[in-house]
């Protein structure tokens, strides 16, 4: 059966013609016989299994810790479309950095109606903790998540900002490291952008953004421990860069400044990637029963004797209806027509918006402003009555705390499926480091509903993910294959 797509196929323009960037690799594909495709992909899940690469997932029947679910066939990009992306998503960071600075200091854009007040004063993420405080380089995003998607008129939307701890850059690194473990002959003659600098770009960012009285800085990456679903990647990121993994109990604050345990006597610390939540970090300001961060170091951030990133408080402009005011954002601090586009989205804590949204929640996803990893979501064409009136309740309950947006129909990928091609819905996460200068991750994550119709694509709801090319530009046009 021809392969056959009921949206935008990232590959396919139909079913005998790829896109220009795919021209190369699909004629590749067509010299290797099918059951070697189930053979390869049969070959990568195997060395994930051995290697390791797993992902948590809370309260699942079967155990917490699975096995990565990889797709062997690359999701390719243009890398003239790249670029774009590449600008789109340096202009939102940028916009985004000045919105959390303004916030906690001048509030101008409050003050000047862009943005409601009491849309920030009303927000979970809102820490009134750093009012007055600036980080080093006034850089609150140091590491941010975008999570783009291809409506199936071709259009590419940022559907969501991940500036707390965006999960997933480790997947991309070994999503790349295993296709050319298992598959190297599609490699051959494509002139793909790296991925694997990212580590050492990220190491870069962070002491480029220790407290400047700091010689030789020193950085840990701070996890929660091991049963936290992103543990796999907290420890790949410290090896690669080639600092210590901590968790709350190594750390201890003396007169301001942060330390770490160690065999030789304490080590002082300039620089810690926390990947834990605002609530965690600190048990004298935020959740007093935490036992994951340090008691002091919310202190020792503010005297500036330590950097955290991404910076506490930065939650609040990944908050979903802050996210309605991103355009608004880029045109008020940047002066500029934003590149990448928003989806349309309801604000429920506006009566007149939240009585649309239920009156057409049939048509619309409901989500929650500050949840991950598609909890509570409702997808309204394809909820029952009764899930619908539920949610229904939950908005008039809490408006503040939902927005709707017109369902899209995701771009699909060739996935393979019992032994052959099949289109699946895919979103992509890139990965954005702002210190100094900011660097886009060529590519990024992309995440496949792996379910037949299905549009979750979130790793703990199921889905799997792809290797992503960038394929680059010689003189303007694609880099042709070999000859081989």
């Amino acid at each position: 059966m021809a392969y056959s797509s009921p949206s935008y196929d990232e590959m396919f323009i139909d079913a005998d013609e790829p896109r220009s960037a795919c021209r190369g690799f699909c004629e590749r594909l067509k010299t290797i016989p099918g059951d070697e495709l189930s053979t390869r992909q049969l070959a990568a899940e195997a060395s994930l299994r051995d290697l390791g690469i797993t992902f948590n997932v809370y309260g699942h029947e079967d155990g917490a810790e699975k096995v990565w679910p990889f797709d062997i066939v690359p999701r390719i990009l243009d890398e003239r479309e790249w670029q774009r992306v590449d600008q789109g998503l340096r202009q939102r960071v940028s916009a985004l950095n000045m919105f959390v600075d303004d916030v906690y200091n001048g509030r101008r854009i409050l003050h000047d109606g862009i943005v409601p007040e009491d849309l920030i004063f009303s927000a979970p993420t809102y820490r009134p903790q750093l009012e007055g405080f600036s980080p080093v380089n006034k850089i609150w995003c140091h590491v941010s998540g975008v999570d783009l998607v291809r409506h199936q008129d071709g259009t590419i939307y940022v559907l969501e900002d991940n500036l707390r701890c965006p999960s997933g850059v480790s997947y991309v690194l070994e999503n790349r490291e295993i296709m050319k473990r298992t598959f190297p002959q599609v490699f051959e003659g494509m002139s793909i952008a790296p991925v694997e600098e990212y580590p050492e770009r990220l190491l870069q960012m962070l002491l480029a953004c220790a407290p400047p009285n700091a010689y030789s800085p020193t950085a840990v990456v701070l996890t929660p421990g091991v049963f936290n679903s992103a543990y796999f990647e907290h420890t790949l990121l410290s090896q690669e860069m080639g600092v210590e993994l901590v968790q709350g109990a190594d750390l201890f604050v003396r007169d301001d400044h942060v330390f770490m345990k160690t065999t030789q006597g304490p080590r002082r610390v300039d620089v810690i990637y926390r990947r834990i939540d605002d609530d965690f970090l600190d048990p004298r300001h935020f959740r007093p029963d935490s036992v994951l961060g340090a008691p002091g170091l919310l202190e020792a951030y503010r005297r500036g004797n330590v950097t955290l990133a991404n910076a506490p408080g930065t939650g609040i402009a990944d908050d979903k209806a802050v996210y309605a005011y991103v355009p608004q954002m880029i045109k008020y601090y940047l002066s500029e027509d934003p590149i990448l586009e928003n989806v349309p989205t309801f604000l429920c804590s506006d009566e007149s918006q939240r009585e649309h949204v239920i009156a057409n929640i049939h048509e619309l996803v409901v989500k929650p402003t500050n949840e991950s990893g598609g909890y509570g979501i409702l997808i309204g064409p394809h909820a029952s009555q009764a899930e619908r009136e539920e949610c229904v309740a939950r908005v008039r309950s809490n408006p503040r705390n939902y927005i709707a947006q017109p369902m899209l129909n995701l771009s699909t990928a060739p996935t393979i499926a019992n032994g052959a091609l099949a289109p699946r819905h895919v979103d992509l996460r890139p990965f954005v480091l702002c210190g100094e200068n900011i660097y886009v991750m060529p590519g990024g994550l992309t995440r496949v509903a792996l379910k037949e119709g299905s549009m979750v694509v979130n790793s703990s709801q199921g889905g799997g993910s792809k290797d992503t090319w960038v394929l680059r530009l010689s003189n303007g046009r694609l880099a042709a294959p070999s000859a081989n």
